[in-house]
Parts: C-alpha cells; structure tokens; sequence
C-alpha cells in the first residue's frame, strides 16, 4: 500500500506536499518527549545536564539535529504553502512548491550543520 502511495505522489506533487508535511510533522512529535527530557534535566541541576551534553557531543548526533532542524524547515514551508493556498486564494506550481520546500528545508538544515562544525 505505501509503495503505491509514493507512486501516486510522484503524480500529484500535492499529494508528496502532505505526505512531507506529515512526514515531518511526526519527526517533530516523535522529538518532543526526548526535549523535555532534556529540559528536566535542566532542571535536577547542571551536573545532570552536563553528563547528557557530553553524550550528545558527536558528528552523529550534530547530523541528527541538523535533520531535525531540516525537518522544521520543512514543516515550516509545507505550512505557509498550505496558508497561501487556503487564505490568499494563492494557486501556485505544486511541483515548484514541493521542490521550493524542500530547498527551504536543506538550506536551513545545512546552514545549522554548518554553524555547529564553525561553533565547536
């Protein structure tokens, strides 16, 4: 079944918007919890939370959060895109705004990448 959903989608670039949307709208939510985590052991005291950052330093990691800075991005983009659509009577080239957002959301997702290999 999945595998002719992304048949159709490459068919109706609308169709890959809602999907990316989603897609990363659930890599957001899947994050929250692992974010409050965090923020709770903020909370207990530096030591807690410095233990967790030295476990965090690595390239994988930095990857990971670039990715999920990516994923932002892109959920960001497939929203105005979605807000243009539904309240400024906008009709825009899908194909060029799938591709727009995606373009949105690598830039930033490298941008932050980038700024985190500069920053240490």
């Amino acid at each position: 079944m999945s595998g002719a959903l992304i048949v159709r989608a490459h068919r109706h670039p609308g169709l890959l918007a809602a999907l990316l949307n989603r897609i990363s709208g659930l890599a957001l939510a899947l994050f929250l919890p692992a974010h409050f985590i965090v923020l709770g052991l903020a909370l207990s005291g530096a030591p807690a939370l410095e233990r967790f950052l030295a476990l965090t330093d690595n390239p994988l990691m930095r990857t990971l959060e670039a990715g999920l800075v990516g994923a932002l991005a892109l959920h960001f983009a497939c929203g105005l895109r979605i807000l243009a659509i539904e309240l400024l009577d906008f009709r825009e080239k899908t194909a060029v705004a799938v591709a727009a957002c995606l373009a949105f959301a690598f830039f930033f997702g490298l941008l932050f990448l980038l700024s985190a290999e500069i920053g240490g």
